[in-house]
């Protein structure tokens, strides 16, 4: 008996050593991503103010257009993401219980299938199909974004252990509170991960509803392209990349700050 309790304790602590290590690069990276797009902007601040640039690409990139432009892709994200949120999780969640089981590899395999068509594609499409503007482009973000979150929220919520959620039960608590305090909780990482990645698939996205109507940092983007102006090209690229890191680094952090403790 104390042979096997000797290798079990032997067993589990590289397990406790690996979490550590993992949950030491994840805080690591709440300091590198944000001092990379800190000094990367600030980079791109100085060159944006000592750039011998020609009368359009001053035009393109002056500062209250830039900054117009980002007003508007972060409305479409934030919009975007919150839908994506309110839609997916309580959908997997329900993919998830009694009979609703057995549709759920359909369901993933038509968001599969949506995915893996070309996002400027489902933007045009819907742009047609509903007219162009700000919220059929939320639409098509949305549906973009909705894989990674459902997706992960049903494997989550697969992945929990079922002696807990008998013993949740055992106990006396109900289906909603053993949902609401023991799934749920040990789910969350597996779903944030999920919703990470749609926060970055949606920000990327979100450059080309540009040209249905829906602004974004996209229109200096297309106007570089359209008028053969690369520094325009690779400045709001640049821009681009640097809000999808800053968006993720919001998701690493609104992780940790939900992540139960001992998860």
């Amino acid at each position: 008996m104390t042979a096997t309790t000797e290798v079990t304790a032997e067993e589990a602590r590289p397990r406790r050593t690996r979490r550590r290590r993992a949950a030491g690069e994840s805080r690591a990276l709440l300091f590198v991503l944000p001092a990379l797009v800190v000094v990367v902007f600030l980079g791109y601040v100085w060159w944006r103010q000592t750039a011998d640039l020609d009368e359009i690409e001053r035009s393109t990139l002056a500062w209250p257009a830039i900054r117009d432009e980002l007003v508007q892709h972060l409305k479409l994200t934030v919009v975007s993401s919150l839908i994506v949120v309110a839609v997916a999780v309580p959908l997997g969640i329900l993919l998830t219980r009694g009979r609703a089981r057995i549709v759920a590899p359909v369901v993933v395999a038509i968001a599969n299938a949506g995915q893996a068509a070309p996002s400027i594609g489902l933007v045009v499409l819907l742009a047609i199909w509903l007219g162009f503007g700000f919220w059929t482009a939320v639409l098509a973000l949305s549906l973009y974004g909705l894989l990674p979150v459902l997706r992960n929220t049903i494997t989550g919520l697969q992945g929990v252990d079922p002696t807990l959620v008998e013993a949740g039960r055992g106990i006396g608590m109900s289906a909603v509170a053993v949902l609401l305090r023991v799934e749920l909780p040990l789910a969350l990482p597996v779903i944030m991960a999920g919703v990470r990645t749609a926060l970055v698939l949606v920000v990327g996205t979100a450059a080309l509803v540009t040209f249905i109507g829906a602004g974004g940092l996209g229109a200096a983007l297309t106007s570089g392209i359209t008028l053969f102006r690369y520094p325009a090209i690779v400045a709001s690229a640049v821009l681009i990349a640097l809000l999808a890191l800053l968006i993720e680094w919001i998701g690493r952090v609104l992780e940790i700050v939900f992540r139960p403790k001992g998860i």
